[in-house]
């Protein structure tokens, strides 16, 4: 009898009491990875010992600064090299295809590899946030813990995703998006089993957060107003454009990093070009370095006018657009926000002097331009929503939020197909989910897809007589296997056309002799999802139905071309458009 399935179990209770105990641990790895950031910044920057988080614009090195990046560069190249190439990038990407492929084993060394690395190419000038690294870092330290423990693949994928869930909530405050970052690009599903403990290691890492750093939002802004149907308007049309701009985006990160792959140079220095071309635009522009959070914060609460957002927005890009597409290790969730964000001032300063009649907030603006060019540019919308809701705590802005979002993911999914997160390992030829849908065999019972018309054979029958049987033709016996019954109409097992015909087989035998096992058996309550299991652990195509009133009794018979043609019904709802409404 197949395994009947339950949403929660013990083994649950088990995980969740993991992912608390990790989520703190990851709070613990976030915080000394903003410190490690703090004191690589004052080194490089300003000659002094500090942890304090810091930003680099307020240096006086001069054109010394473009150097400082240029020997950041160099030290990741040589960690890659000598240390994991997988350190390179912003890590989700890897973690993603760690999920897909290696059943979520990341190799231990990237638990240190990754956020030193990223301290030391953000704190030398890299134009990234720390978020990425910590995402990477917590889920590497899940995945560690997953393979020192005896747990299953699917534990290891959720202690891998509460690993990073826990690192997103530690650095922003925002543990609902971090569930959901979880959800869209981690677990690429959404159950129970799953959801519990990734929830639980998340609001520990931002509860630990609080403590440390206070409950104020991470990005503080002015109190915003309800929008007006014209402004509600507006920010729809931003979102359709940044859906746009993030598609153009995340074509020129890989057009970058194909023109490195054709440098005739070892891609250890490649990292290094990339800081150089960082520590060029920090000359001119100094905001550009550094992880940017206070840029962030300008923009969303108007501290900064038309041109230095303009500024900001094209030097930040052509900074961090460069230095990614080098393979530095950095992130892309601060850099994207910055540079929506700030186009989005932009627009919305434009339109609020050219139309003041619309009452286009240019605060709003830039926070619904901040969240959509990520909803475009990686398609966690939802997570984009939320993010933007919890790091800024304005309840107004949610439906402009929601508007521009769903606006750049249509855009986005219309016009690409990949995403800046899925593109690199699509090109390896992974294939990644894009969409959660419940399971359809889960849906189906047993009883409406299996044959009730079953051509069974007496156990007291001779093989010969079974064997003129079949080379009789008839429609009945063209099956491939049959279910034995006993005197008293009760299955006993099941005979394949291939026992039977044989020639090994002695033909005065009588059926009784070819059954080997117990009849494999479901009920009819059973759904198709737990038939199916039970065929791909007993290896077998076909089992037997009983009824649920009478445990002993056949009713039927269900194979695996069955739970195919259950599928019919699935393709028939997606594809087929009618018309049912009728006037009487």
């Amino acid at each position: 009898m197949p395994r009947t399935f339950r949403p929660l179990d013990r083994r649950v209770v088990y995980v969740a009491l993991l992912s608390v105990a990790l989520g703190a641990a990851v709070a613990g790895i976030a915080w000394c990875l903003t410190a490690l950031i703090g004191l690589v910044t004052h080194l490089a920057f300003y000659g002094r010992i500090s942890t304090d988080f810091v930003s680099p614009a307020g240096h006086h090195l001069g054109a010394w600064v473009i150097v400082v990046p240029v020997i950041g560069g160099l030290i990741v190249g040589a960690m890659a090299r000598w240390g994991s190439r997988a350190i390179r990038g912003h890590g989700i990407p890897e973690a993603m295809e760690q999920v897909l492929l290696n059943e979520s084993k990341i190799p231990p060394r990237i638990t240190w590899l990754k956020p030193v690395s990223s301290a030391i190419a953000i704190g030398t000038g890299g134009p990234f946030g720390a978020e990425g690294p910590i995402i990477a870092t917590g889920g590497a330290l899940g995945s560690l813990i997953g393979q020192l423990l005896h747990v299953t693949a699917d534990e290891r994928k959720t202690l891998l995703a509460a690993g990073a869930a826990a690192g997103m909530a530690a650095i922003f405050s925002a543990p609902v998006s971090a569930v959901l970052l979880s959800i869209e690009l981690l677990l690429f599903e959404r159950r129970a089993r799953s959801l519990i403990p990734v929830g639980l290691a998340a609001a520990t890492g931002a509860t630990l957060r609080m403590l440390f750093e206070g409950t104020g939002p991470v990005f503080p802004m002015p109190d915003v107003a309800a929008p007006t149907l014209a402004a509600m308007l507006m920010y729809l049309l931003m979102g359709l454009l940044l859906g746009v701009v993030s598609v153009g985006i995340t074509r020129l990160v890989y057009a970058i990093e194909d023109g490195f792959e054709k440098l005739p140079i070892h891609w250890m220095w490649w990292p290094a070009l990339g800081g150089l071309a960082v520590g060029v635009v920090g000359y001119f522009a100094p905001r550009t370095l550094g992880v940017g959070y206070d840029n962030i914060s300008a923009v969303i609460s108007g501290q900064l006018g038309l041109a230095a957002m303009a500024s900001l927005c094209v030097m930040k890009l052509i900074s961090w657009s460069l230095a990614l597409g080098s393979g530095t290790s950095g992130g892309t969730l601060a850099p994207l926000f910055t540079i929506g964000g700030a186009l989005g001032g932009v627009l919305g300063l434009a339109l609020s002097h050219a139309a003041p009649g619309l009452h286009v907030d240019p605060r709003v603006a830039a926070l619904v331009c901040m969240a959509a060019m990520f909803a475009g540019s990686s398609r966690a919308f939802l997570t984009s929503v939320v993010f933007a809701m919890e790091t800024t705590l304005q309840a107004h802005a949610l439906l402009p939020l929601l508007a521009a979002c769903v606006a750049a993911y249509l855009v986005s999914g219309l016009l690409m197909h990949n995403t800046i997160m899925t593109e690199k390992i699509a090109r390896r030829g992974v294939r990644v989910p894009a969409e959660y849908t419940a399971d359809f065999l889960e849906q189906v019972l047993v009883r409406d897809a299996c044959s009730r018309n079953v051509v069974s054979l007496r156990d007291s029958l001779s093989i010969a007589d079974a064997r003129a049987w079949l080379r009789s033709g008839g429609d009945a016996s063209r099956h491939q296997g049959f279910p034995v019954i006993n005197d008293q109409g009760q299955a006993i097992g099941v005979v394949t056309r291939r026992q039977l015909t044989d020639e090994a087989v002695d033909p005065s035998a009588r059926l009784v002799t070819l059954i080997t096992r117990a009849p494999l058996v479901v009920r009819e309550d059973h759904s198709l999802r737990e038939a199916a299991d039970h065929m791909v652990e007993a290896d077998v195509g076909r089992l037997i139905v009983l009824g649920k009133s009478e445990p002993h009794a056949m009713v039927g018979f269900i194979t695996r071309g069955d739970l195919l043609k259950a599928h019919s019904r699935r393709l028939r709802e997606a594809r087929d458009a009618h018309r049912h409404f009728r006037f009487r």
